[in-house]
C-alpha cells in the first residue's frame, strides 16, 4: 500500500490555509462523531467552520475526500510506537493506546462512523486502509526488534501480531459491546505475545 497518495485536501499547507484545514477538519470530525457519515454535508461543515463554501468544495470535493483528509490528520497526530525493550510491554502500550482511542467519546464515535462509511464507499475504505497501513508500519519495529532479541521466531509477521492485539478491542467496539478497558487491552497484548512466541504468526 502506498503512503504517498494525495487525497483531496491532503497536501499539508501552511499559514492561513493550514488554519482553514484545521478548522474544517475539527468541524468534520465533530459532525461525524455526533451524526455519522450520512449527515456529513460540506455546506454545513463550511458554515460551522466559518469558511467559504466554495473553498471547501474546491479543496475536498466530496464528503469522502473530507474523511480521507481527516484520517491523514489522525495518522499524523497519533502517538509514536513504544520502544520498551520488551515485546509484551510494547504490545501492552499499543493495546492501551487503541483502547484509549476507542473509548474516547469523540474518537470512538468517529471511528464507528468512518468504519460504517467505509463499508459502502470505496474512497473512504481506501482512506481507512491507508490509515491503518501507516499505523501498522510505524509499530512493526516492535515485533521486528522482538525477533532480533529472540522473543519471537524468525519470519514472524509484525502486521499479524499487531492485528491480533487490536482485533479483540475492535470486536468489542463493533460487535459484542463488551467493555473496552485496561484489563481487556492487557489481555489482548498478553495473548498476542504468547502466540507470537509460540510461532503462531510465522508467515
Amino acid at each position: 500500500m502506498r503512503h504517498d497518495i494525495a487525497w483531496p485536501g491532503s497536501v499539508r499547507p501552511g499559514g492561513r490555509t493550514a488554519r482553514v484545514r484545521e478548522s474544517v477538519l475539527q468541524v468534520a470530525g465533530d459532525l461525524l462523531a455526533d451524526h455519522g457519515y450520512p449527515a456529513l454535508d460540506l455546506a454545513e461543515v463550511a458554515a460551522t467552520a466559518g469558511v467559504g463554501k466554495t473553498t471547501v468544495y474546491r479543496r475536498w470535493r466530496t464528503p469522502a475526500g473530507l474523511v480521507a483528509d481527516l484520517l491523514v490528520e489522525m495518522a499524523e497526530q497519533s502517538l509514536p510506537r513504544a520502544d520498551t525493550g520488551s515485546l509484551l510491554d510494547d504490545l501492552t502500550a499499543n493495546a492501551r493506546l487503541v483502547a484509549g482511542t476507542l473509548t474516547d467519546p469523540r474518537q470512538g464515535n468517529l471511528f464507528r462512523a468512518v468504519i460504517a462509511a467505509a463499508t459502502g464507499d470505496e474512497s473512504t475504505a481506501t482512506a481507512l486502509h491507508t490509515f491503518y497501513d501507516i499505523r501498522l508500519t510505524e509499530w512493526a519495529p516492535c515485533v521486528e526488534d522482538a525477533v532480533a532479541r529472540g522473543e519471537a521466531p524468525p519470519g514472524t509477521d509484525p502486521r499479524a501480531v499487531l492485528s491480533a492485539v487490536s482485533g479483540p478491542l475492535y470486536y468489542r467496539l463493533l460487535a459484542s459491546g463488551d467493555p473496552i478497558d485496561e484489563a481487556a487491552a492487557d489481555a489482548a497484548a498478553r495473548a498476542a505475545t504468547i502466540a507470537a512466541a509460540a510461532g503462531a504468526f510465522v508467515s
